[in-house]
């Protein structure tokens, strides 16, 4: 089954997050990085040389950053939720976290939850800390706000639909007299090849929208799986450059094959990878092997 990875956009300030989220969270440590050659640097408006991207882990989780310019920003409408084991914990999380950032629903008692928190941090990623006995993960919540409002059960029937072992896990609708629509859903878990979501709509008037400054990598073993997803998870949405699309519901995904890690880890052979993959939309693995090996 394709792994899912988050990848996070940043404004050149990629080593600075990483290094601050793996100074809090446990089972954390920093992976490699890759360096922008010079038609990756044209192309993004980044210097060569400087670091394009990293690899990381947040509670055994893996994620990567990216330093990609100004174009897109982080909005709540995608966050990372983990669950505190103790007082202490959540409580030293939410000063960290949102020192220097915004602070959207404060740490306090909530009827859902003795002791929750939601937070942009000073990036500009979204968090949601929650007090409970669960296992220690951090889980992509998606909301579904404005246009994308009272699509949180298709969202998670089209994706469960796509991926391998996946299901949904729970479903919480909002009730009558609540401040959303009747029957939309307050709180929903799925699951896509083992790895846990969670989707909420929102009828409140929110002013912002998913972005590609969250992105789902779908590392993909073989061509075949890669033709299914980028055409399954297009459909109805936006084929952009590089891996890159966005689905009917505007979030984000990379559709790579799992190679792509190693290819552009080889500094002497980044350069041909990369710009073999900025001729590309669906990604090509005969195409980028022949490049990888100079043919």
């Amino acid at each position: 089954m394709p792994k899912i990875t988050s990848c996070l956009w940043f404004d050149g300030n990629a080593e600075e997050a990483v290094a601050f989220y793996t100074s809090l969270f446990p089972r954390s440590n920093v992976g490699s990085k890759t360096q922008y050659g010079e038609a990756s640097a044209k192309e993004s408006g980044q210097p060569k040389g400087a670091v394009m991207t990293i690899d990381f882990q947040l509670a055994g989780q893996d994620f990567v950053a990216l330093n990609g310019g100004p174009l897109f920003k982080f909005t709540p409408a995608i966050s990372f939720s983990f669950s505190c084991a103790t007082r202490g914990e959540i409580d030293e999380l939410y000063a960290k976290l949102s020192a220097g950032g915004k602070v959207l629903m404060a740490l306090d008692k909530y009827p859902f939850s003795e002791r929750y928190c939601w937070i942009d941090d000073r990036f500009g990623v979204s968090w949601q800390l929650n007090l409970a006995p669960a296992e220690q993960k951090i889980t992509p919540s998606l909301l579904f706000v404005g246009r994308q409002h009272g699509r949180a059960v298709e969202a998670m029937t089209f994706y469960t639909s796509i991926f391998r072992n996946s299901g949904i896990l729970m479903r919480v609708p909002y009730e009558k007299g609540e401040d959303t629509k009747e029957g939309t859903i307050k709180y929903g878990r799925f699951s896509l090849g083992g790895r846990e979501f969670v989707a909420m709509d929102s009828g409140l008037d929110h002013k912002f929208a998913f972005t590609p400054a969250v992105s789902f990598m779908v590392l993909c073993e073989t061509q075949q799986e890669i033709d299914a997803f980028w055409k399954e998870l297009s459909d109805g949405g936006k084929e952009l450059e590089c891996g890159w699309l966005e689905d009917r519901f505007g979030v984000s995904w990379q559709i790579v094959p799992s190679m792509i890690v190693k290819w552009l880890h080889d500094r002497q052979r980044t350069e041909a990878v990369m710009k073999a993959v900025l001729t590309m939309k669906k990604l090509d693995i005969a195409v980028l092997e022949r490049a990888y090996k100079g043919a």
